[in-house]
């Protein structure tokens, strides 16, 4: 009964991007078509590069949730097994850092992106999200139940400490680091505000813009339209959940 829930809405998406907008119109609830219709799949090709878009945002949370890993396992770990003074008003500030949502901070940070003309790039759209405060706290709680003698053992053999993060504690943190991929990835992919913000052309667009445009102002909104877009926005989301759900 649960699934059935959560499917309900999806299985309602895909069903009306078959239809056409006088069978909506008329019959908005109506459980099937009444013939299946690919007219609106064509309509969302021909109206925005969707490769194009798709290849924006997938490369942009891909790199987001690669930065936030390679930042988070050093990060995690200094504040889970080194010893040093303010330690624990790292950590403070750390959990501090969940508590503040990007809306409140994106002027301050878009007015610097602006002044050193990174605007409208992809590096507007990656480096303010490069280092996660979830990410370095998920990180922490992890390697708290690392026994230090493995690391104590490193060192022995000789390995420096971006080895044992890297080589030796990061395989250990397979599940962790997943789940923090998977986290960052679906969240970025599907934001809208930030690159709303930091984009400006078609340039650096990503796909939840572009299936905003189908939108038609003034006239009506297309819904055929804009629920295959979603249906394609979601398809890459849908497979990567496909591939590590284990």
């Amino acid at each position: 009964a649960a699934a059935a829930a959560w499917l309900l809405p999806y299985a309602w998406m895909v069903v009306t991007s078959f239809k056409t907008l006088p069978e909506i119109v008329a019959d908005p609830t109506a459980p099937l078509p009444k013939h299946l219709d690919g007219g609106a799949y064509r309509e969302v090709f021909a109206t925005i590069p969707v490769a194009r878009y798709m290849a924006v945002t997938i490369f942009m949370a891909v790199a987001i949730a690669a930065a936030q890993i390679a930042l988070a396992l050093p990060a995690g770990y200094a504040l889970a097994k080194l010893r040093f003074a303010g330690k624990r008003f790292a950590f403070g500030v750390v959990l501090a850092c969940l508590l503040v949502p990007a809306q409140a901070t994106f002027v301050p940070v878009f007015l610097l992106f602006a002044k050193t003309h990174v605007v409208n790039t992809m590096t507007a759209l990656v480096l303010p999200f490069a280092a996660s405060a979830l990410g370095t706290f998920l990180v922490r709680q992890a390697l708290m139940s690392v026994p230090d003698e493995i690391i104590e053992a490193a060192r022995m053999d000789g390995a420096g400490e971006l080895t044992i993060v890297y080589r030796v504690l990061a395989p250990m943190l397979k599940p962790t680091l997943v789940s923090l991929f998977l986290v960052s990835f679906v969240f970025h992919y599907n934001d809208y505000f930030w690159p709303l913000v930091m984009t400006t052309d078609d340039h650096v667009r990503t796909l939840p813009l572009g299936v905003a445009l189908l939108r038609e102002q003034g006239t009506g909104v297309r819904w055929h339209i804009v629920m295959a877009g979603n249906v394609v926005l979601s398809l890459p989301v849908l497979a990567l959940f496909a591939m590590a759900q284990k």
